[in-house]
């Protein structure tokens, strides 16, 4: 971990193809989540583009437990070898507001039925006002850990 980046990796019984092929469904995320606060898709579309705004439904323990929505905007799609979005908020898709931390995963082929998976979370963009107001990283690496772990389970049930 630097100061503004966490990172951990694994490697997963299931082709780059197989598991880029979970990450991008968004339908999938509530299940590779590792913190449990991801829920459902909101608009269930595949993602295939850098730009793309895909939606999903959110819950946190934070104040009594709070419902929201995050608009993540793809910034990597390079299949099978890199995914990434921005998280954001608001209503219309040409004008989110982004909070300046990214999630990006990273892709290695070991062979043709494994891969060596990076989960790296980067908030090096978040200005000063949003760390007055949110410690980051906002959970421990036991997250990623799990997320990851999650994601092998899903790719290797695909394999």
């Amino acid at each position: 971990m630097t100061d503004d980046t966490m990172s951990t990796a694994c490697t997963v019984n299931a082709s780059a193809e197989t598991v880029f092929a979970v990450l991008a469904d968004p339908t999938t995320h509530q299940a590779i989540d590792g913190t449990g606060w991801v829920r459902e898709s909101l608009d269930g579309k595949q993602l295939t583009a850098v730009g793309q705004v895909f939606r999903m439904a959110m819950y946190h323990d934070n104040f009594g437990g709070m419902h929201y929505e995050m608009a993540n905007r793809v910034e990597v799609f390079e299949p099978p070898h890199a995914i990434a979005w921005l998280p954001g908020q608001g209503t219309d898709n040409a004008h989110l507001d982004f909070g300046g931390w990214v999630w990006r995963y990273d892709l290695t082929p070991l062979s043709d039925d494994q891969t060596q998976v990076t989960l790296t979370y980067d908030w090096s963009a978040v200005p000063a006002t949003t760390r007055g107001q949110i410690e980051f990283p906002p959970f421990d690496r036991q997250h990623l850990d799990n997320s990851l772990k999650h994601l092998a389970g899903l790719a290797q049930g695909r394999a």
